[in-house]
């Protein structure tokens, strides 16, 4: 039985967390014939102030038999944990964190430690990095009933940098040009249209292939290769090395391509000097000292007329002119200058006289093979088998000859081309040697001795030569 004169809170103790999430019934100075009802519980608890996330279920089973929970603190509500606003985050399209240099794994296992480094290319308009908002966070509530507040998240801010914008609404970063995205002191984040190495171009550095410049201020070595949408300068040397460029190319100390360097540009070609090396300029290639033993394609012009001024072996071919101020030399070593068409169009029809003759050799055989076929069918022996190959070959001789004719057309169109090179000419401002062969259109001059200062055009049908001026 409860103590006549004791008041129910002197057994009873209701306390309240400091966070007011959790509230608490504690029992003592009760005997074993302690009683107490849940309204009076309830009651304590309302003038606790207690009013929310009531465990009503452990009230009942504290009522039942209240001497379960003596001096024990029990649990008897509950509030709701505010939740703090998360903080505005910005997501970027580049791992701008990952500095760490490693080889790239192929499918295969294999690693290819040429390709070491990653360039952030990006283009002009393309998204680089998306804002997302902070969130203002979730009101919590106590068990008093009271509304606990809490802080909302702290909004993201871009950090500008060189060449890079916002959008109105300063929810997404673009660039305002083609470059390489990197962050720099102070978290900005630029868009910088060179790519600059500062050395050579080795196993730290790796492949290149950026979308504007390169500029490497050291050698690039065998084996590597840099392809650039814009120019690309490298002020020492290129060994065997595939070097692409939409742009421009030069080279200040040469190119010594051991027969393996490729070289690709989509304007001009500048260079001391190529050694046993392919390269290509869609406009002009230009060298100061020399051309040895190597394949050369301009679109419109060769020049070679520095105080040293050489080509001699390999094959030199220009859409427009070649000057030079040596071509060949006194052993009389094959050099080989074209001119007066496009070098891709010379090089197509060499590939389709290549196609046709070996269109005529497969016709040859399935002429062969038909002959042979028409025989049996003469004298009855034509199986069913034979039948079927027969009409085969009959379909496959009716494509060749109509590709056949596709080549012969095409071959036509770019012989007219080689017509008109009245103003292709090859100057040699000092010497051309015997062993030297002038291509001009469709015709070819072979020269045999020495000649001094003379310029190669076309006139009457034949290459004419006159004193260079």
């Amino acid at each position: 039985m409860l103590e006549r004169n004791m008041p129910l809170d002197y057994y009873i103790t209701i306390s309240i967390s400091e966070d007011k999430l959790s509230a608490f019934i504690l029992i003592t100075h009760a005997e074993e014939d302690f009683k107490v009802t849940i309204n009076q519980l309830e009651d304590l608890l309302s003038a606790a102030h207690i009013v929310h996330g009531i465990d009503r279920t452990q009230l009942i089973q504290i009522s039942a038999d209240p001497k379960l929970f003596y001096n024990q603190k029990v649990v008897i509500a509950k509030g709701i944990k505010s939740v703090e606003g998360q903080n505005g985050s910005i997501k970027f399209i580049y791992d701008f964190d990952n500095n760490e240099k490693k080889p790239l794994e192929l499918e295969d296992g294999r690693v290819n430690y040429k390709e070491v480094i990653s360039i952030n290319n990006v283009k002009k308009g393309q998204l680089i990095g998306q804002r997302f908002l902070a969130t203002e966070g979730t009101p919590g509530k106590a068990v008093t009933g009271e509304a606990l507040y809490t802080k909302a998240g702290k909004e993201a801010r871009f950090k500008l940098g060189k060449n890079v914008v916002t959008d109105a609404d300063q929810m997404g970063m673009y660039s305002t040009i083609d470059g390489m995205v990197v962050k720099t002191d102070r978290d900005k984040v630029n868009v910088f249209p060179i790519y600059e190495v500062t050395g050579d171009v080795d196993y730290n550095i790796g492949n290149i292939d950026f979308i504007g410049t390169v500029v490497v201020r050291g050698n690039v070595l065998p084996g590597f290769k840099i392809r650039a949408s814009g120019d690309i300068r490298v002020t020492g040397g290129v060994e065997a090395a595939e070097l692409e460029a939409d742009g421009s190319i030069e080279i200040n100390a040469g190119i010594v391509g051991q027969n393996k360097a490729h070289l690709k540009a989509g304007k001009n070609v500048k260079s001391s000097f190529i050694q046993d090396a392919f390269v290509e300029a869609g406009e002009e290639l230009n060298v100061s000292q020399s051309i040895m033993h190597s394949t050369i394609r301009a679109g419109k012009a060769v020049n070679c007329n520095g105080s040293k001024g050489l080509i001699v072996g390999g094959s030199i071919q220009a859409g427009e002119r070649v000057t030079a101020r040596t071509i060949g030399n006194s052993m009389s070593t094959t050099t080989v200058i074209e001119v007066g068409v496009l070098p891709e169009l010379r090089n197509e029809m060499l590939q389709l006289r290549n196609q046709l003759k070996l269109h005529m050799e497969n016709m040859d055989k399935t002429d062969k093979a038909l002959s042979l076929l028409d025989q049996l069918a003469a004298a009855g022996q034509l199986g069913p088998d034979k039948v079927a190959m027969r009409i085969k070959l009959n379909h496959t001789k009716k494509q060749a000859i109509e590709e056949q004719h596709t080549i012969k057309d095409r071959i036509f169109e770019i012989e007219k081309s080689l017509e008109d090179s009245e103003n292709a000419k090859v100057e040699v401002l000092s010497t051309i040697y015997g062993g030297s062969k002038i291509v001009i259109g469709r015709y070819t001059k072979f020269i045999k001795d020495p000649t001094s200062r003379m310029s190669f055009r076309l006139s009457d049908g034949d290459i004419s030569m006159s004193a260079y001026v």
